[in-house]
């Protein structure tokens, strides 16, 4: 018995008949007004001397799709593993787990906020209450300059100046106090009247 070699068919001959399939589809498709209307777009939206590209790359597109998703070329994305409520990767914690060690607490959990020292003040401190605030763009440093430069004090004797939206409060000793509430109650700061009063939240 003769030996017939059947030789595989090369890629060519796989588009070949992919197009001539195509061609056939095209000619038995039941419905040549819809392929009428993707023609005229075609026609008003690629020049004619890319059709024969655009149909090429139509060829493509229709390959690429039928190809299995393992012959496709992608990178294998890795795998992010999930985190436990607390911030520690899931795999660090099994793995603490099996080998029953634990882990440093720093590790775990985390860190605590720092909390804010309190300031310790002089006994003669009082803590003045300014009507204006940042919403007339008055800020803490500008404010602690006019009280130094308005009573020729240093930046040490002004203890503590805390601005909010509409209001201010000022911290100094009590004859520094005095001086504040003389020179800057009923003068216009920012545009606006001050007033000036010892503070209730003492």
């Amino acid at each position: 018995m003769d030996n017939i070699n059947k030789s595989n068919p090369t890629d060519k001959d796989l588009l070949v008949g992919k197009i001539q399939l195509l061609a056939s589809k095209t000619k038995a498709y039941g419905n040549p007004d819809e392929l009428e209307t993707y023609k005229k777009l075609i026609k008003k939206n690629v020049p004619w001397h890319l059709r024969g590209y655009f149909m090429a790359y139509l060829l493509k597109e229709v390959l690429d799709n039928e190809r299995p998703a393992r012959e496709k070329k992608s990178r294998p994305q890795k795998k992010r593993q999930p985190k436990n409520f607390d911030g520690v990767d899931k795999k660090q914690s099994d793995s603490t787990a099996a080998n029953g060690k634990a882990k440093p607490a720093a590790a775990v959990e985390k860190k605590a906020p720092k909390q804010r020292k309190e300031r310790v003040y002089p006994d003669d401190a009082r803590t003045l209450y300014l009507n204006i605030g940042k919403m007339k763009k008055l800020y803490a440093k500008e404010l602690s300059i006019m009280l130094q430069d308005g009573l020729s004090i240093k930046r040490e004797d002004v203890y503590a100046v805390r601005v909010h939206d509409k209001y201010s409060f000022i911290t100094m000793s009590e004859a520094n106090c005095e001086r504040a509430i003389e020179m800057f109650n009923g003068k216009e700061i920012k545009g606006r009247t001050a007033s000036i009063t010892y503070s209730n939240k003492e």
